[in-house]
């Protein structure tokens, strides 16, 4: 079992930065593939980016070169770092916990309550 809970959402205006975090519970969080996830008013949820245990990762292309994932399996938190912000990235984002690496949510057997990422223009 693995419980996460997200942190580090706000209001930001365009072009700026935001770091969110997730801090998962359970022994074994480091076994698992970890994703960020958003859902934008009215939109479908859609993948961001997603890393491995070991360190390997994938991205969205709308979110390459301005947003990075990251983990630290000694602290059971996986990061997202947002740079470059964009309006368009305004959602609420949902962090996840998989056994594989994998950009499809149905593939994430465990979600975080999510935190709201306003990008004013």
């Amino acid at each position: 079992q693995v419980q996460l809970v997200e942190s580090g959402g706000g209001l930001v205006q365009a072009g700026g930065s935001l770091r969110l975090a997730c801090a998962g519970s359970g022994r074994t969080f480091s076994n698992y593939a970890m994703g960020w996830f958003r859902q934008a008013p009215g939109k479908e949820r859609e993948f961001v980016a997603a890393i491995r245990w070991s360190g390997g990762n994938t991205y969205a292309d709308s979110v390459k070169g301005r947003f990075t994932i990251s983990r630290d399996n000694a602290k059971n938190t996986v990061y997202l770092q947002m740079n470059s912000l964009k309006p368009e990235d305004t959602a609420v984002y949902y962090c996840a916990a998989s056994m594989v690496l994998t950009t499809s949510g149905k593939g994430y057997g465990y979600w975080g309550q999510g935190t709201q990422v306003t990008v004013s223009s």
